[in-house]
């Protein structure tokens, strides 16, 4: 069995040991294919080690098959004493990605399947430049989608409609259309479309001719006997269908309109139906990755399996992205029956799964041991924290904590860091007000929005001072 040597400092020790403990508690030891052990090294802040200083205090357990440092440490794997019978490597910069780093994620769960299709719509279509309607459909198609739906405008008498689709087409896109003119969907459907939005009763009478698959929706929303009888008479004429009872916005029958699904699937237990989810998240004033995941969650137990959205308001502007990785989520979820939590953490983009932790007496310490001029800063639910040489200042306002450092700063601060420090206690600020983890020269966590930073600080010229001896 492997036997996995870990390298911290003692910030950091907590949150490794509950990672580790909980990588353990998912794949029992007899499973999970490597045993483990913890060496704090003595001194406060990880990223403070060197490659030097570390082979001066590294105790390897002769188990050890790997030993793994901490991402930020610097220097040269050569300093490090040679061991045989292990390796020594680099770990990632943020213990939350100890489990991708080890292989473990996800590894016994096929995690990453799906079963919902993602139909995106371009909106006022034939407003669009046809080059940038292309564009528009690799980028939605980068997202996620699965099709195109070209969404055309009320009263039909787009006469370049036909053009448009067999541009996508030819482009390697799947296509649906979006009207009810019968005209639209005929110069559409004969340039390759394949989907047809939507069908009731005004013209059902013309979808045997099409040849593709049809979205039905009943005449009213809230008439389900129309649905039903648009079904049937289909149905007779052996057209393929998928259903669509209409999800109505909160306030105008949202509550109702989720009861017509089930009715729905009930009557019809074995049809494909579709949801267009961006009449919620559209005309919803909140961000739409929550809205889009207990929408998917609905569609994945009632085996709806495909979905409809729009990306046109900013606040639901990754929409598709987002429903692509809650396809996940929430197939995982079913398909194993448990709650997609501590699964996927990328929808997770406001908040953090943990807050930023710190300990004052810690940082005292930290302070008193510092011998070099870097500033070093911390934040956590209170307050924002600046540590350096001989000091520790907190505050809540960081202007005024920025005045009280520079009466102690004990030298002239350049324009430079004067910006890097500005910078980064920004970060905290917005790190603290959302209840996100702030650590020094990482980019916050907004999930799978986040922009990965470079590290801005200079590396300490020294290296970290030995601990007083005892």
């Amino acid at each position: 069995m492997e036997h996995i040597h870990f390298v911290t400092g003692k910030l950091a020790e907590p949150m490794l040991r509950r990672v580790l403990e909980q990588l353990a508690a998912e794949e029992p030891a007899n499973e999970r294919g490597f045993s483990y052990s913890v060496q704090v090294l003595p001194i406060t802040v990880a990223a403070l080690m060197t490659t030097k200083w570390i082979a001066r205090h590294l105790r390897v357990p002769p188990q050890a098959t790997r030993v793994i440092l901490p991402g930020y440490v610097t220097g040269e794997m050569g300093e490090l004493p040679p061991h045989d019978r292990c390796t020594m490597e680099l770990g990632p910069r943020d213990v939350h990605q100890l489990p991708t780093f080890l292989g473990r994620e996800h590894e016994s769960t096929s995690y990453g399947d799906w079963s919902i299709e993602i139909v995106a719509e371009i909106n006022h279509a034939p407003r669009w430049d046809p080059h940038d309607l292309v564009q528009e459909a690799a980028r939605l198609r980068e997202a996620g989608a699965d099709i195109i739906d070209v969404g055309c405008e009320p009263g039909g008498g787009w006469h370049e409609v036909g053009d448009c689709v067999r541009r996508l087409r030819d482009a390697g896109f799947r296509v649906s259309i979006d009207s009810l003119d019968r005209t639209e969907i005929e110069a559409a459907v004969r340039s390759g479309a394949e989907l047809v939005l939507s069908v009731q009763a005004s013209n059902r009478e013309f979808a045997p001719d099409w040849g593709c698959e049809v979205v039905v929706i009943p005449d009213d929303p809230d008439d389900l006997d129309s649905l039903h009888a648009t079904v049937a008479f289909l149905a007779d004429r052996n057209v393929s269908m998928r259903l669509d009872p209409i999800l109505e916005p909160i306030g105008l029958g949202f509550a109702p309109s989720l009861g017509r699904y089930l009715a729905v699937r009930e009557t019809y237990p074995d049809a494909e139906m579709l949801m267009g989810i961006g009449n919620l998240s559209e005309m919803t004033e909140v961000d739409s990755a929550g809205v889009n995941l207990l929408l998917l969650g609905f569609c994945q137990e009632l085996g709806i399996r495909s979905v409809l959205t729009t990306e046109v308001i900013n606040w639901a502007r990754t929409s598709v992205a987002e429903c692509d990785i809650a396809r996940r989520l929430v197939h995982f979820a079913v398909q194993h029956q448990a709650p997609p939590k501590h699964v996927d953490p990328r929808l997770v983009m406001l908040r953090d799964p943990e807050r930023s932790t710190v300990e004052p007496a810690a940082l005292d310490q930290l302070a008193s041991s510092l011998r070099d001029h870097h500033v070093r800063l911390f934040a956590d639910e209170q307050q924002l924290h600046m540590v350096f040489r001989g000091e520790h200042l907190a505050g809540t306002d960081p202007m005024a904590l920025f005045a009280s450092f520079l009466q102690h700063y004990p030298r002239e601060l350049d324009p430079s860091h004067a910006f890097y420090l500005g910078y980064e206690l920004a970060k905290a600020v917005t790190a603290q007000t959302l209840g996100k983890r702030y650590e020094q020269d990482v980019a916050l966590d907004w999930g799978f929005l986040t922009r990965p930073e470079s590290r801005h600080r200079s590396e300490p010229k020294s290296e970290p001072p030995e601990p007083p001896s005892r």
